[in-house]
């Protein structure tokens, strides 16, 4: 029996643990009630949502890979492509084979944010899926983005960001210290590593969209994230495209660098982006899945998908 004045382990108070401190700031106030707002939106127009010819970059007997407009949900994506499978074989003559055939086991290989527009690749079957998972998990897929963010013009042309990446107590995702990466954090996560190269393509309407080559991975310009940016409030506004290589997979890793970079993508809110901007509100945040580069599941040969430029993107490229 235990001494009734020796401390038990339910009175004795448990110490916190050190979790690491996140370098980017929490959700701003405002974003709440507009990717609330948003949201609903979104959840009205995927429900109408058709994919048609035009979405369609690229099809062979084992996948498809399709441009996602922005503000259109994945699932609402995958959903509308047996009607234009089923639409296809129509117009073609083949609907009866297909009726009678077994219907194509549909998976997203990869997923984008319901803002985030571009290259989507939905497989055919159940093993096709199954690659392409182990190729994006292997880190086997070059992905590229485009991005037009709103903040002071880079004194960089090209540069590499390494940081961590995790989740903080409150559930929202942040930016975290190189040398944090492997510790804990709240609900059992820990911090993982996160890299993305950019180049700048334009500032104010000057300048272009270089060719797509693979990027020059001993960039000079390496930023090593261990504490909080400077970021000069006050400073000039510029509109910079931007195209982003992601090195790591993480969620939101484009938005945040770019957040951490004082560049945030513009109509981004959860990440400090601009709302209004020039006399105009966004109904979204605007990034887009420019281009997946791998290996073909079944035929390894190399295939690269390509979407075009939104028109934002367009608008950005062209001289004021």
């Amino acid at each position: 029996m235990s001494n009734p004045t020796e401390p038990t382990s339910e009175t004795v108070p448990q110490t916190p643990q050190n979790y690491p401190t996140p370098l980017s700031p929490p959700l701003p106030s405002i974003s709440k009630d507009i990717e609330l707002t948003r949201a609903m939106s979104a959840s009205s127009k995927s429900s109408l949502f058709k994919l048609s010819r035009s979405d369609i970059l690229y099809e062979d007997e084992w996948l498809i890979a399709v441009n996602k407009p922005q503000g259109i949900y994945c699932e609402s994506v995958l959903a509308s492509v047996p009607c234009l499978l089923a639409g296809n074989s129509a117009e073609s003559g083949q609907l009866n084979a297909v009726t009678e055939a077994k219907p194509p086991e549909l998976h997203l290989a990869n997923r984008l944010d319901r803002d985030t527009s571009g290259v989507m690749i939905i497989t055919k079957s159940h093993k096709v899926a199954s690659k392409l998972v182990k190729a994006f998990t292997n880190h086997k897929v070059s992905k590229t983005y485009i991005a037009l963010c709103v903040g002071p013009a880079p004194k960089w042309e090209r540069t590499t960001l390494k940081s961590g990446h995790g989740r903080s107590k409150f559930g929202v995702w942040r930016v975290y210290a190189s040398s944090d990466v492997g510790r804990n954090l709240p609900g059992g996560s820990v911090v993982k590593d996160m890299v993305t190269s950019f180049e700048v393509l334009s500032v104010n309407g000057q300048g272009s969209l270089r060719e797509l080559s693979e990027f020059q991975k001993n960039v000079t310009n390496v930023i090593v994230v261990e504490e909080k940016a400077m970021i000069d409030a006050d400073a000039k506004k510029d509109e910079i495209l931007v195209r982003a290589f992601p090195q790591s997979g993480r969620t939101h890793q484009i938005r945040l660098h770019c957040q951490y970079l004082g560049i945030s993508i513009r109509g981004d809110v959860k990440y400090e982006g601009v709302y209004e901007w020039n006399g105009r509100t966004y109904e979204g945040h605007e990034l887009h899945a420019e281009s997946l580069s791998l290996e073909h599941p079944v035929t390894g040969c190399p295939i690269m998908f390509q979407a075009p430029l939104p028109c934002w993107a367009s608008q950005a490229l062209q001289s004021p």
